[in-house]
């Protein structure tokens, strides 16, 4: 019974460790918020000089999350293999169709730079 109780008291401590954390809240998020909207200087890796975005797999990542929510997961991943340019610093990606098939493809283009998405659309 007393290693029982050891067992269990090491579970609960444990439990308790993973599932405490700092939480800094909404009105942390909203000072942050603002001070980026008003152009307040501080630590940012965003400078809009170097790339952030750096490579296709993590371009194809935010397209994908964006485009999921669009126009729906299956429909996006049907026009695999995406076509994927880095031009002057953006991210140009569009599906595919099969050989002699109708239909039309997603576009999106994503600021390397930033991240910020510039452009989605989608052909009939």
């Amino acid at each position: 019974m007393k290693y029982l109780f050891v067992i269990f008291l090491a579970f609960t401590i444990s439990s308790y460790a993973q599932n405490n954390r700092t939480v800094f809240g909404k009105k942390y998020a909203k000072e942050e918020l603002d001070a980026v909207l008003a152009k307040k200087s501080g630590h940012n890796v965003v400078d809009n000089k170097e790339l952030i975005v750096k490579s296709s797999n993590t371009a194809i990542k935010i397209a994908e999350a964006v485009l999921f929510e669009i126009y729906g997961k299956a429909n996006i991943e049907e026009q695999k293999p995406y076509e994927k340019y880095l031009i002057k610093n953006y991210w140009v990606i569009s599906g595919t169709l099969p050989e002699r098939s109708k239909g039309g493809t997603f576009l999106i283009i994503i600021d390397a730079k930033n991240a910020q998405v510039l452009k989605i659309t989608h052909g009939k």
